[in-house]
């Protein structure tokens, strides 16, 4: 897949690497780079090979969210331009939670605004020690409004009341406390972090990946009454059947490897 200068995109094997590559604005995003990466991510959506997506970033900070001679040109349009710019983020974000299969992202630094919502969009996060976090609109008398469906999904209301509206600085510990970030590595082991969960990923079969994936957005926030009882039954009698179901459970009674899965040496993850 091709690159922009402001998105670089490495597909190795079964994984995606989505790099953020604006460092001299510490990756703050406008509108053509809101457009590249809706691009990107439509585009790996459509590759069956792919088992994971990384969204990572050059430079110092992962993203300072909005660029800012985005925003001053944006302050000059009228409510209806607005709202197209708007839908337009709200559909990049969207494309990014929506991938099917997993995502990771990689957070090396500085975090603020929009970036947090990049970063709540993905299944996993893995955040260096030094990275910072901050959801900054109100003090810009704004609100995180598109990325705010994802950042609620990842923190909860409770935690949501007190930074949407202090706007303070946290770091990565806190991140991982209220649930934004899923583990905290050294800042030079970040790269080892990633390749320990990408090792992990690739022990589950794939196409149960993508529909795990579904599952939960499917199931959350719904009640559980017998409709969804009734849909869940199903989708575990559909995928029992499938051939990738069929190889899981048969490679586990005869204690060999899955047809997916790489050559383990003392392979105790079962």
């Amino acid at each position: 897949m091709s690159s922009s200068d402001s998105v670089l995109v490495d597909i190795d094997k079964e994984v995606a690497r989505v790099t953020l590559n604006k460092p001299d604005v510490h990756n703050a995003f406008d509108d053509a780079m809101i457009a590249t990466l809706h691009v990107t991510f439509t585009r790996l959506d459509q590759d069956p090979s792919l088992r994971a997506v990384v969204l990572a970033a050059n430079g110092r900070s992962f993203s300072a969210g909005g660029d800012l001679a985005w925003m001053q040109r944006a302050a000059g349009f009228s409510e209806a331009e607005n709202r197209r710019d708007a839908e337009a983020l709200a559909a990049m974000l969207d494309s990014l939670y929506a991938l099917r299969v997993p995502t990771i992202a990689l957070v090396g630094g500085p975090t603020m605004g929009g970036g947090v919502g990049l970063v709540a969009c993905c299944d996993i996060v893995i955040a260096a020690q030094r990275a910072r976090f901050a959801l900054s609109e109100v003090r810009l008398g704004l609100i995180p409004a598109t990325v705010g469906p994802y950042v609620l999904a990842a923190i909860g209301a409770r935690h949501a009341r007190r930074y949407f509206t202090t706007a303070e600085r946290f770091d990565a510990e806190q991140a991982k406390l209220i649930g934004l970030v899923h583990e905290v590595a050294d800042d030079d082991k970040l790269e080892v972090a990633l390749a320990e969960t990408l090792e992990r990923l690739m022990l589950g079969g794939p196409q149960a990946q993508r529909q795990a994936k579904q599952l939960i957005r499917d199931l959350a926030g719904r009640p559980i009454d017998a409709a969804l009882r009734s849909d869940t039954a199903g989708r575990i009698a559909r995928i029992r059947a499938t051939a990738e179901g069929r190889e899981g459970v048969a490679a586990f009674l005869e204690k060999r490897q899955p047809v997916w899965r790489p050559e383990l040496p003392d392979d105790a993850s079962q």
